[in-house]
């Protein structure tokens, strides 16, 4: 008991140790991974959520096929402002609730000092950015307009026209990056010159909901009603969706060849109640490592098109990064759509991770170590399965977490149990292993108790084997010889016994005494006897054909088979006892073994034994006997193989014996030695019987002759 105890706080201290290394800041490095695996799963499980028009944001994109296309190919993109201007107010135009911009233009050609002539570049082109400013001067007038810039040490902000022209309409386009260098999350907010000022995402969800951002003085956002989940204080969880189709993207070009042609009606289709967002789309630029790095797709702008001026070009492969303008897209959907990822706090995690380490544990406690691991396995699957479907509704469970901490507690429960909690049972069960069954020693050590004086009655079948002629052999071989010959033979017997469910209860010289149905139940104990019997006949063929030691001594068994009631249990003195059977049962299949000297078979069997053992055998009845020491008749059968397997010529036998026993028992001794002398060549037991039948023919026995047959010898 006091073991026991000690056993469990062991093993629940394995539990929470490794629960707790689990969810350290030693684990942070991989604590992401559980968004980034519950990402790609719903993506493979769910596919899309929803149609990608109906996506709140759509993106502008500065790509390779805007870099490739007339007038941009070949020129910066300061020189593409007043284009830049041109797509804005065609966009906002069209019914965009408001347009941010995730590129920063720092410089303006007219600033330029480069010398030109008899100046400067700047004073020559003095008013180039002139449509660009206007546009947005005109859209952040309105409240429609943001621009982006870049906090830090060094930062990137928009050149001082775009500025002026936007007045405050500025806002941080800073991301968050785990300390893995992925992006999961993003800032809600920053403070600048002590007022605290609103990122991107956040600006462009208010400003489409129509709704002012609110912060508590712990940086939690509550915006239209909604209280913005997090984690990390300051930051949302993005939800990320898979693939590269969830956001509606227009290469710049065609939308700029759009505007050209004052296609009004394609930008109000597309761009009415949405909120825009300008950035670049490219191969090496602006690329980001986030959540959906194991769902990515072929990124591309892939919605409709205005016109055929531009071909549209995507990248040749899919790669783990996105484009940095869908961190700001994917939070201003998950804004307006109320749909950030919730995670839980460090005590929750520390619970689930707990409680899948304890069932591990429990699991490396209870079963072999195979029979564990694969009741772990399926307890991680059904695990991911349930926080995927989970996550489909934005709820993030962990998941990594788990996995370490139940994997840890498995091998660490398996090592205990190796190196101290198993030890002294691995002992017991070595020391009373050549003694004792398998499963007696199993209860004993599962009850704690040692075995002690005392049986049950069960129904079992009994397995009594000799080797013919023994005694000769004995006399003719050394002792050393003897041994060798024997130990391999018990050997080769007793692993067949075994692998059908016997318990080889005793060795009497050259005797096997096994038992079926003890001390492990087994309803087919009949059955498991007979197949053992004939699998011991096919083992010592093999034997005496293949094995050195029987090359100049081929042995021969004999077998009774006998079902019955027997006791079965601990028998012997107080001191020292064998778990053993005792019955009437275990005589006669001793009997029944001696029986087959005069019949000239290897195994005979009872008619218990028979009915009990089913139609999946082929049987013989060979006679109807009485054996020394009992009183009452029974009829005994040979075995000759499996029904399935049985040959035509053993057909044939059986259908003659059974003739000739027919006749035999009616008293027509004449017909009766017919019938047994057709098969008497090739059956020794028909041979027996015609001779008997043959003699009662020439000498008719009296009126009291009586058919069953006494045998005299054990």
């Amino acid at each position: 008991m006091r073991r026991s105890t000690r056993d469990r706080l062991v093993i629940a201290a394995i539990a929470l140790v490794c629960a707790a290394a689990s969810v350290s800041p030693a684990a942070r490095p991989i604590r992401g991974l559980s968004l980034d695996i519950l990402t790609a799963l719903r993506w493979e499980v769910f596919g899309r959520k929803q149609d990608p028009a109906a996506s709140p944001a759509v993106v502008v994109a500065m790509d390779e096929e805007s870099l490739r296309t007339p007038p941009f190919k070949g020129a910066p993109m300061l020189t593409w402002t007043g284009e830049i201007g041109r797509v804005l107010s065609a966009t906002l135009e069209g019914g965009a609730k408001v347009a941010g911009f995730d590129v920063v233009i720092p410089n303006s050609l007219e600033q330029s000092e480069i010398p030109l002539g008899d100046g400067m570049l700047g004073e020559k082109v003095r008013g180039f950015d002139r449509d660009f400013l206007r546009a947005l001067a005109g859209g952040a007038a309105k409240g429609k307009v943001v621009l982006g810039e870049v906090l830090g040490d060094r930062p990137i902000l928009p050149s001082p026209g775009q500025r002026i022209a936007v007045r405050q309409n500025i806002r941080p386009l800073n991301d968050h990056a785990d300390s893995d260098d992925i992006v999961r999350r993003l800032p809600l907010s920053f403070t600048i010159s002590g007022a605290k000022v609103p990122t991107m995402a956040v600006e462009l969800a208010s400003r489409a909901l129509g709704a002012a951002p609110e912060f508590d003085e712990r940086g939690r956002l509550t915006l239209a009603g909604y209280r913005v989940p997090g984690r990390v204080p300051n930051t949302m969880t993005l939800n990320f969706e898979g693939g590269a189709d969830d956001i509606p993207t227009f290469s710049f070009a065609d939308l700029r060849a759009c505007a050209v042609k004052n296609d009004k009606e394609y930008f109000r289709r597309w761009f009415d109640g949405k909120v825009v967002i300008f950035g670049t789309v490219l191969d090496i630029e602006d690329r980001r490592m986030t959540s959906k790095r194991f769902a990515t797709g072929i990124e591309g702008a892939r919605s409709p098109r205005c016109t055929a001026e531009s071909m549209p070009v995507t990248a040749r492969s899919r790669t783990s990064t996105i484009a940095g303008v869908y961190i700001h897209a994917t939070a201003v959907n998950n804004l307006i759509a109320r749909n950030a990822v919730v995670e839980p706090g460090p005590l929750p995690r520390l619970l689930i991770a707990a409680l899948i380490a304890a069932l591990a544990a429990a699991a490396a406690w209870l079963f072999r170590p195979v029979i564990a691991f694969a009741a772990w396995t399926g307890m991680i699957v059904l695990g991911v399965a349930g926080a995927t479907v989970a996550f489909n509704y934005a709820l993030a469970l962990p998941i990594v977490e788990p996995f370490l901490a139940s994997l840890t507690a498995l091998a660490a429960t398996i090592g205990y149990r190796f190196v101290i909690a198993d030890k002294d049972r691995r002992l017991l069960q070595k020391s009373f292993a050549l003694y004792l069954a398998p499963h007696v020693i199993n209860r004993m050590l599962s009850s704690s108790k040692l075995p002690e004086l005392g049986g049950e009655t069960r129904n079992v079948t009994v397995f009594f084997s000799d080797i013919e002629g023994f005694s000769l052999i004995a006399e003719k071989m050394s002792p050393d010889g003897l041994m060798e010959l024997m130990n391999e033979y018990l050997s080769a017997m007793t692993d067949v016994i075994e692998s059908h469910g016997g318990y080889v209860d005793k060795y009497i010289g050259d005797s096997i005494v096994a038992v079926f149905g003890a001390p492990a139940d087994d309803p087919d104990h009949a059955a498991n006897a007979a197949r053992a019997a004939l699998d011991c006949c096919t083992q010592l063929a093999e034997l005496n054909a293949s094995s050195a030691v029987f090359r100049d001594c081929k042995l021969a068994q004999r077998i009774g088979i006998n079902s019955g009631e027997a006791l079965v249990g601990n028998f012997g003195s107080r001191r020292r006892f064998n778990y053993s059977v005792m019955s009437d049962a275990v005589n006669l299949a001793s009997r029944l073994e001696g029986a087959n000297k005069f019949y000239g078979t290897t195994v005979i069997a009872s008619e218990t034994t028979v009915a009990l053992a089913g139609q999946a055998f082929a049987w013989r009845e060979l006679d109807a006997i009485r054996v020394k020491g009992r009183t009452q008749a029974l009829k005994i059968y040979q075995l000759l193989a499996l029904s399935a397997g049985l040959a035509p010529q053993q057909q044939t036998v059986i259908a003659n014996y059974a003739d000739g026993l027919a006749h035999w028992r009616a008293r027509e001794f004449a017909r009766a030695a017919e019938c047994f002398g057709r098969s008497a060549d090739i059956d020794r037991p028909a041979s027996l019987f015609a001779a008997r039948a043959r003699e009662l023919t020439q000498n008719p026995p009296g009126e009291d002759w009586d058919p069953i047959r006494t045998l005299q010898e054990k």
